[in-house]
C-alpha cells in the first residue's frame, strides 16, 4: 500500500465511529504491534488504538481529524500535520511523526499537539 493510502486509512479510522469499520481501516494501515503516543496517551498494539479512538469519540463527540499538510517521507519515516475540528469549539492542530513498516503499514506514530514553539 502506498504511504498516502496508509495515512488516509489511519486518519479515517480516527473519524470512524463504528468499531467494525474502524478495525477494518486499522487492519489496512496499522501493524499488529504498532504504538501510538501523544502528550496524553499511549497505545501499544491495534486493539489498544481501537479502544483509544473509541474513547476519543466518547470525549469529543462530533470531532473530526483532518489533514492540514501533505505527507513528508524518507527512510521509512514520515510526518504530516492535522487539525481537529468540532462544531463551534476552537480547532486544535498538531503534527504526527511516524515509522512505516516493511509491509507499508504504520509501525509507530508520535503525535504532538499545537504549533511548533518559537525558537
Amino acid at each position: 500500500m502506498a504511504t498516502k493510502d496508509t495515512v488516509e486509512a489511519y486518519m479515517a479510522a480516527w473519524n470512524e465511529p463504528d468499531e467494525k469499520e474502524r478495525r477494518a481501516l486499522l487492519e489496512r494501515a496499522w501493524e499488529d504491534g504498532a504504538t501510538y503516543t501523544d502528550p496524553m496517551s499511549h497505545a501499544a498494539g491495534r486493539e489498544a488504538l481501537i479502544a483509544l479512538i473509541a474513547q476519543f469519540h466518547t470525549q469529543m463527540p462530533g470531532a473530526k481529524i483532518l489533514p492540514s499538510s501533505g505527507i513528508d517521507e524518507h527512510h521509512g519515516l514520515l510526518r504530516f500535520a492535522w487539525k481537529m475540528e468540532r462544531d463551534s469549539a476552537a480547532p486544535m492542530e498538531g503534527i504526527d511523526i511516524g515509522e512505516v513498516a516493511e509491509d507499508g503499514r504504520l509501525r509507530s506514530i508520535v503525535g504532538f499537539f499545537g504549533p511548533l514553539p518559537a525558537a
